[in-house]
């Protein structure tokens, strides 16, 4: 059974094999964590993802870390919030459940979440904590044995203990 951790901190400063960008279609950064990620990263991550040409809300690209303590970085648009009935929660599942084979097929041990799309995307943060959480608990996990679930605030971790919790 998989380990899930949940802490408050920088997704950037993880030693993991993989953390995974709430990034947005274009793959070449944004804001937010995004934009943490590519500058942290440096510009080779930038042009590791043009090759890509893009991805859709809820698949998942993957690159190698460059200047990060990871391994590799997992690209994944999440939905943008319209209003829960366009499809956002099976893109949502998409994401973790994409990101999850990705770490799998790339035999990945230990993985790290940003809280995906509940920033200026808009998603409801308690709805989209429990799309995560019962997405990686119920993942079929062969190589992958940790999941780290990376809050950048209080409100955030807050979330995640009590769905962890409820869990």
């Amino acid at each position: 059974m998989v380990e899930i951790e949940v802490i408050q901190g920088d997704i950037t400063k993880l030693k993991v094999d993989a953390i995974v960008n709430a990034a947005n279609r274009s793959l070449l950064g944004g804001g937010g964590v995004d934009g943490a990620i590519h500058r942290a990263a440096g510009p080779e991550l930038r042009k590791a993802c043009i090759p890509f040409g893009g991805c859709e809300t809820g698949e998942a690209r993957i690159t190698p870390g460059f200047r990060l303590l990871s391994k590799f970085v997992i690209h994944t648009p999440g939905p943008v919030y319209i209003d829960g009935l366009h499809d956002e929660p099976e893109l949502l599942r998409n994401c973790y459940l994409n990101s999850m084979d990705l770490a799998e097929k790339n035999g990945c041990e230990s993985i790290a979440f940003s809280a995906i799309s509940t920033g200026v995307y808009g998603y409801p943060k308690k709805a989209a904590t429990e799309i995560a959480v019962e997405t990686v608990s119920k993942f079929p996990c062969q190589s992958v044995k940790k999941v780290i679930f990376c809050c950048f605030g209080d409100e955030m971790l807050k979330i995640y203990q009590e769905v962890l919790a409820g869990k």
